[in-house]
């Protein structure tokens, strides 16, 4: 009976000790939306995003420009060196002396009125090239978070695995020291020590990798989130309580229609191409633009002799060009343009595609986790069931305590397929705000 009330307690102390163990004591406790908004501040890999975010902000300033006048100012100072004067057949040479010190002075200014569009359509495409960025930082961020998610998630998984291993180990232990008690009393073989003690051996093997890759799990984690490195963290076991909803597929598919960055930036890039299209066409506009001008310059060298002397002159108008060699050229470029185009629109046909088979795989893993959990809930029914049984039967004396460790075991590993069961859904949870693009 001491050897019963000694494996009572053992298995008291065991099943009570299931969740997720304490990883370390400075292990900070922290919830996924908590980890999300520390990634937004600090993620190294969410940098680049934000910064070409501010790229494309100053490139709208640019475009913008286009519409301010174009002003030019000219200064020059030169030394003129003497010409000469000869007949058309280069006799009779004559040395004609210039002024040397010439100078010149410009300014001109010329207004755009109307540059076939091409202005306002570079503006406007600046502007869907913030939007596509835009789109493509919520990507980012929303790959960001569930790579957070799976992470966070593992490291439950292995937290409570880590337990169920340490419990086994110190079962297998307390068996073993009940063995090696009965082979001094010939009761049993050294066959089943050398057994349990390959078994201890294991275990402990097993318990190594499961702390190494936790470890992995926690560094790779920390470093995403850009949280300081050394950073434990804990899971929060809270999760395992939230009420999620229970949407129909139709309604997260079209969440993803309205929602997923990854078809938004598809379609982005489709209005960049068609806009892209009318930059083309403006090529085939004429140019009209105000202008006016005034120069200064001397000496005034169209003279014989040279007059020492500045000429002055301005002038106001209206000027237009048109570039010709556009009617020949801007054909390919327009046909490039086009190709471009179409290139885009199937690029977003499959985006759709592939955001409506990913939508669909998730949702039937999501519903596939909840008949999972329904199967773990009645494998832990009956684990209790046989460990009740199994613990009438060993005190009575016709069970071994073999048996009586093998139904505790059976029950803690029930428990841990029951609590990763309910992992499941989260992360199938999840997975369905990551695609539908409201994670």
């Amino acid at each position: 009976m001491n050897n019963l009330r000694l494996l009572t307690g053992l298995l008291a102390a065991t099943l009570l000790s299931g969740g997720v163990c304490a990883m370390d004591r400075n292990a900070s406790v922290v919830t996924l939306e908590e980890l999300f908004e520390i990634a937004e501040k600090n993620s190294v890999q969410l940098r680049p995003a934000f910064s070409s975010e501010e790229e494309a902000k100053h490139e709208i300033n640019v475009a913008r420009a286009g519409r301010l006048p174009d002003i030019n100012a000219q200064l020059s100072l030169s030394y003129i060196g003497d010409g000469f004067i000869t007949k058309r057949n280069f006799t009779d040479y004559e040395k004609a002396p210039i002024p040397h010190f010439g100078n010149g002075l410009s300014v001109s200014i010329n207004q755009p009125v109307y540059a076939g569009g091409a202005i306002t359509t570079g503006i406007e495409l600046a502007e869907l090239k913030l939007t596509a960025s835009r789109y493509a930082t919520e990507l980012q961020r929303d790959n960001i978070r569930f790579q957070l998610t799976g992470f966070y998630l593992d490291i439950y998984k292995y937290s409570n695995l880590r337990t169920v291993v340490e419990n086994n180990i110190l079962q297998a232990r307390k068996v073993l020291a009940e063995m090696q008690a009965r082979y001094e009393q010939g009761t049993a073989l050294q066959n089943d020590i050398t057994r349990y003690e390959l078994l201890v051996s294991n275990l402990e093997l097993q318990l190594v990798k499961i702390d190494n890759t936790i470890d992995i799990l926690n560094h790779n984690l920390v470093s995403i989130a850009g949280m300081p490195e050394g950073t434990v963290i804990a899971p929060d076991a809270a999760i395992l309580t939230r009420s999620l909803p229970s949407d129909g597929e139709a309604a997260w598919q079209s969440e993803a229609t309205q929602n997923s960055p990854a078809i938004r930036l598809a379609q982005s890039k489709l209005d960049i191409s068609r806009k892209a299209e009318d930059m083309v066409k403006a090529e085939k506009r004429p140019k009209i633009g105000l202008q006016a001008a005034w120069t200064i310059d001397g000496p005034i060298l169209v003279e014989v002799p040279p007059i020492n002397r500045n000429l002055s002159y301005w002038y106001v108008g209206v000027g237009v060009s048109y570039n010709i060699s556009s009617l020949f050229k801007s054909n390919k470029s327009m046909a490039r343009s086009r190709a471009a185009t179409l290139h885009a629109s199937d690029e977003l046909a499959a985006t759709r595609e592939n955001v409506e088979l990913s939508l669909r795989a998730d949702y039937v893993r999501y519903l596939e986790a909840y008949e999972e959990l329904k199967t773990q809930q009645k494998s832990v029914e009956l684990a209790e069931r046989n460990y009740n049984t199994t613990s009438t039967r060993y005190s009575a004396d016709m069970a071994l305590i073999t048996d009586m460790l093998d139904a505790a075991n059976s029950k803690l590993d029930a428990e841990q397929r029951l609590v990763n069961a309910r992992i499941n859904i989260i992360y199938y949870y999840y997975k369905l705000l990551f695609t539908s693009g409201k994670i």
